[in-house]
């Protein structure tokens, strides 16, 4: 067996509801097999090295820093983006209320920021403003100072608990 065809392995995981299938590098990182291999380039590689938060990709319904995950950690596994995210509900609405807070300014750290606030709000609708800043300070933004973007991810927490959002 020639040493190329060692260092590669076969997945098969569902990427933003599709099935994919290949093969792959051994080493090759999660969030350089999305962005490379399938062109979701929504997934951004700030440090790669689980710090700042831009690559944040949903495995199996959790969050995950995919600059952490080797692409065969996902073999088998149900990977979103934020390109397979609906511009409805949750993210939809944080779409929405980042936009009309100014919560966005050079948008590098917006899809994976979108992501994390949806796991809070879907998961915690009753968040204080200290539990948003908590929830997302693992992604960092170098642009709004976050006082916007709490103030964008309380509006959609709130319009969740008063069922505004399906």
């Amino acid at each position: 067996m020639c040493a190329e065809a060692a260092d590669t392995l076969e997945i098969s995981l569902q990427v933003n509801g599709a099935p994919v299938r290949r093969r792959v590098a051994s080493r090759l990182h999660l969030a350089d097999f999305l962005r490379e291999e399938l062109g979701l380039t929504g997934t951004h590689l700030g440090c790669e090295h689980g710090v700042c938060g831009a690559c944040t990709v949903r495995v199996d319904g959790e969050i995950v820093r995919s600059c952490l995950v080797l692409a065969v950690q996902a073999d088998g596994a149900r990977v979103e983006t934020i390109e397979g995210l609906s511009a409805a509900g949750t993210v939809g609405a944080l779409q929405r209320a980042f936009h009309e807070r100014n919560a966005l300014q050079c948008g590098f750290c917006t899809p994976a920021m979108l992501l994390a606030a949806a796991e809070l709000v879907e998961r915690q609708p009753d968040a204080s403003r200290e539990d948003i800043r908590r929830h997302l300070s693992g992604n960092y933004c170098r642009c709004t100072g976050y006082q916007a973007i709490v103030d964008a991810v309380e509006v959609v927490c709130r319009a969740h608990r008063a069922g505004g959002i399906r």
